[in-house]
């Protein structure tokens, strides 16, 4: 099902540790919304025991190398989790993101898109490791996005002159007031028509989902942006 190279010749890499049971692919990829040099490659391993300093050592090696090389331009990112520890929801994990190791939780709404879309590169399938996710339990992932970071980025507002964050914003909002009312996923080609927004707005967001170069007037955007997440994290709240 893997159709990026850089994915296949990641899991062979992540076998050759010896340690990391299961590699999934999530996000856009698994939902069918992957857009080559737009989306994200959002994937989650997990591990025989914790990622001690040395692990960390050789996945932030492995990391680099490939992205400098097969995964070259296509944010690779991947969650590693320690198997005994997949049910804390709280826990904050390793992660590589934008060519660096942080520490995040696995969060609800990845949770729901591993188990609903997800799939194996190589061990179990999420399905059979994840618990299901209702309906309930979508409306409580996203209203915890929308409560946690989303506020936070509310608060201020000049993070959204940032044109990549008003973009993922949009959408966000979006994908959260769908989650909240439906119980349900939204890709976020889909929640480019559900953004509040005007049309010129939703024709550049769609435009730039697509891979076109099209730019938007910074300050409006930032406040159309700013705006609808200051409206829905305090609905949500």
């Amino acid at each position: 099902m893997t159709s990026v190279p850089a994915v296949a010749e990641f899991g062979r890499r992540l076998t050759e540790l010896g340690w990391v049971t299961e590699l999934y692919v999530g996000g856009s990829l698994a939902t069918g919304d992957y857009v080559p040099g737009v989306s994200d490659l959002d994937l989650v391993a997990l591990t025989d025991g914790p990622v001690d300093t040395s692990r960390q050592a050789a996945l932030t090696a492995l990391h680099q190398e490939l992205d400098e090389g097969a995964a070259s331009g296509l944010d690779l990112g991947c969650v590693y989790v320690e198997t005994a520890k997949l049910a804390d929801t709280a826990m904050k994990h390793p992660t590589w993101t934008h060519g660096r190791l942080v520490r995040r939780i696995l969060s609800g709404i990845s949770r729901a898109e591993l188990v609903r879309h997800g799939y194996a590169v190589f061990g179990r399938p999420p399905e059979s490791v994840l618990p299901p996710m209702t309906g309930d339990d979508i409306r409580a992932a996203a209203r915890a996005e929308l409560t946690g970071y989303w506020t936070w980025a509310a608060r201020r507002p000049h993070l959204w002159l940032d044109p990549t964050i008003a973009d993922l914003g949009l959408t966000s909002m979006a994908r959260g007031r769908h989650a909240l009312r439906h119980g349900a996923l939204l890709t976020k080609t889909q929640a480019v028509g559900q953004a509040h927004a005007p049309a010129w707005l939703i024709d550049h967001l769609r435009a730039r989902r697509q891979g076109r170069n099209v730019t938007s007037p910074r300050l409006r955007t930032a406040l159309i942006a700013w705006w609808d997440a200051v409206r829905t994290t305090s609905r949500a709240r």
